[in-house]
């Protein structure tokens, strides 16, 4: 799933506000963006569309996280450019970099706790 610079940051106006009424979702693109209404519904309607967001009855509400969004997204990278595969992605990231201590601790945890469930 990918969403454009404009659609992004409209996103997270929305993530932050929600449940937002679409005429103040209107307002606040007004004075951020200088959007008229049409494109306020324009571009709420394709990220509601994506299965984003839900427009009921003129309030906004979120069906897909933030944090959900930008799981999806990694997870869509790391399948298009490194055939899926978690570690080969790590390796790739880590490569030539230093890994702070607490950072390797931190990655220890996730692992650990992936083991448990």
């Amino acid at each position: 799933m990918e969403l454009g610079e404009v659609q992004e940051r409209f996103a997270k106006i929305i993530w932050e506000k929600a449940p937002v009424t679409s005429g103040e979702l209107v307002k606040i693109c007004n004075d951020s963006f200088g959007w008229k209404k049409s494109t306020t519904y324009t571009v709420l309607r394709k990220l509601c569309d994506k299965g984003l967001f839900e427009n009921d009855n003129g309030t906004v509400k979120v069906l897909m996280t933030n944090g959900e969004y930008q799981a999806k997204k990694s997870e869509e990278v790391i399948d298009e450019f490194f055939d899926g595969s978690l570690p080969a992605f790590i390796a790739a990231f880590t490569n030539g970099k230093k890994v702070a201590p607490e950072e390797v601790e931190e990655l220890q945890r996730l692992i650990d706790e992936m083991r448990r469930n």
